[in-house]
This record gives C-alpha cells, structure tokens and sequence, in this order.
C-alpha cells in the first residue's frame, strides 16, 4: 500500500504538470481551432525566463521571496513569446488551410529550441536550476510515504490555478468573450467583442499556465533543457486529446489520469516490458483506446465552455 501511495503521489506530480501545459493547447483549439505544436516550447521559455529572472533580478538568492518573482519573469517571457507568435506567424494564417499553421507551429518550435541553444549561456546541455528554501529540500514523511515538498507545490499550483481559471472564464467579461467567440467568431465579432484581442488572450492565458509549469518542473529535476519542452508539449496534446480537445476540465483530468497511467506501468507491469521506457507506450496505447470507443475523448471535445 505504501508503494501504491508513493506511485500515486508521482502520478500526480507529472500529471499535474502535463494538465497545466494541456490547457493552453486546449483554451487555443477551442477558439481558434488551432494545434500550437509550438506550446511546449513557451512552457520552456519560461523555465528558462524564471531561471534568468533568478539570476538577474534575485541575485541568486534562495529565499522564499524569489519565487514570485520568478514566477512572473517566467510569465512575462512565456507570455511575450506567445503574444508574438499569434500575431507574427497564426493571424496571417487564420483562413488557410489548416497544415500551413501546423507546420508553422512546427517550425517555431525548431526555431525557439535553438535560439535558446545560441543565446542562453550553457543551454547547449542541462542548466542548473535553483532550490529554493520551504518548496524544495528536504522531504516530509508521513507513516513510510514521503511526500516531496515541489509535489506540494506542482499539486498546489494546479488546483489554484483551475480554479481561477474557472473563476476567470465564468465571472469575468473578457471571459464570455472568449465563449461567445469559441462558439461563433462572427457573431461575436458583429456584437463588438474584439475577436483578436480574445485571442491574444487566449494565448497570454496558456502562456501564463505553461510558465508555472516550467518552474514547478525546473524546482522538481533542479535543471531546464533547451529540448525539456519537445515531449512535455507531445504529453500535454495527448492529455488535452485524452481528455477531450476544446474542454478545459477535460485537459486536467486527462493530464492527471496520464500521468497516473505512466507511474502506475513504471511499477506494476514487470519484466523487459515495464520501467520508464515503456511508459510512454502505455500512455498511447490508454490513449488509442480510448479514441476507438470514445473518439470525444474522457469528458467530451468542445468548445471553450464554464462548465
């Protein structure tokens, strides 16, 4: 039972991880009907703009008040990127054909991969990332579970992150805007809503999400990657399909019962079949089926909705 637990808890970590990435993909797809492939890589963005935040601003200092404030240089770079890239190279791609924004988005990824390379000292390989006081170090033990303090943290992080989320979407103006463009951007737009301007936001919105995700990861392995955004952003699309594209209950709770799907094979499926490399195949394979006799996904593709 111990075990159970302690897999449990890890589940939860990653998934919680994956969920918060899978809503930006799935807030974007239930507006503008659009895969950004390129996701993962604004969720590397900010673990690395909350590490230079970190080194820049807070001196290097551990203190518990440094994580705010990396917190936001993390989200202002996620964020500014994001922004960037929905008006640079989405919005004049808005009426193609949906493989020129696909292979778009393929290339930014590709290109933001090495920029990071080129221009962030030593991110040609991992860059250390920095421990700070009462969210990292050491562990709290309950019976015989350890529980580590950035799992507190990642599960803390998610659940006051959808619930504002939720708060943001059903009591807040700019979100009905961005229902009533989800539902129909042409009547939204003839009844005055902004429909680029709800875009943009949408796209602020996931961005802010994939940073605190990159903290949380880069608190949990203490270091970042130019390439940690390529398979956390294929995880997340697949939690965000699992759960049902264009729903964001759905994008979490897939991202939950993922991560839950690649702890539990880790340590109960046996042999030369079991461990971290087969992980992810199981993943797939829950993910397959689940399209087969519910292509909707877990809980319904949909549009943007509150409920």
């Amino acid at each position: 039972m111990t075990l159970f637990i302690q897999q449990l808890l890890n589940g939860l970590t990653v998934g919680s991880l994956y969920a918060l990435i899978a809503v930006g993909y799935t807030v974007v797809y239930g507006i503008v009907q659009l895969i950004n492939f390129a996701h993962g890589e604004v969720f590397m963005i900010g673990a690395f703009g909350s590490l230079a935040t970190w080194q820049v601003v807070c001196r290097s200092n551990t203190g518990l008040w440094a994580l705010p404030i990396m917190i936001l240089g993390g989200a202002v770079c996620s964020v500014v990127v994001a922004l960037l890239m929905e008006r640079f190279a989405y919005r004049p791609l808005r009426n193609a054909p949906r493989l020129a924004p696909l292979i778009t988005a393929i290339g930014i990824s590709i290109a933001l991969q090495r920029a990071i390379q080129l221009w962030y000292p030593g991110a040609t390989s991992n860059v250390s990332y920095p421990s700070i006081d009462g969210v990292t170090g050491s562990s709290l033990t309950i019976g015989s579970v350890v529980i580590q303090r950035t799992t507190l943290f990642t599960l803390g992080v998610l659940i006051v992150s959808a619930a504002a989320l939720y708060i943001f979407i059903s009591r807040t103006r700019t979100g009905k805007a961005m229902v009533a463009v989800s539902q129909d951007p042409d009547t939204a737009r003839l009844m005055g809503i902004n429909v680029d301007r709800i875009i943009a936001a949408a796209f602020a919105m996931g961005a802010i999400l994939a940073a605190l995700a990159g903290v949380a990861q880069g608190l949990r392995d203490s270091n970042v990657s130019s390439t940690m955004g390529f398979l956390a952003g294929l995880k997340a699309f697949t939690a965000a399909v699992l759960g049902g594209i264009g729903n964001i209950q759905g994008a979490v709770a897939g991202g939950l019962v993922l991560g839950l799907i690649e702890a539990m094979a880790t340590q109960y499926i046996p042999g030369q079949f079991g461990g971290n490399a087969w992980s992810d195949v199981y993943a797939f394979i829950v993910l397959i089926l689940v399209l087969v006799f519910r292509p909707q996904g877990l809980f319904g593709a949909r549009v943007v909705d509150r409920a």
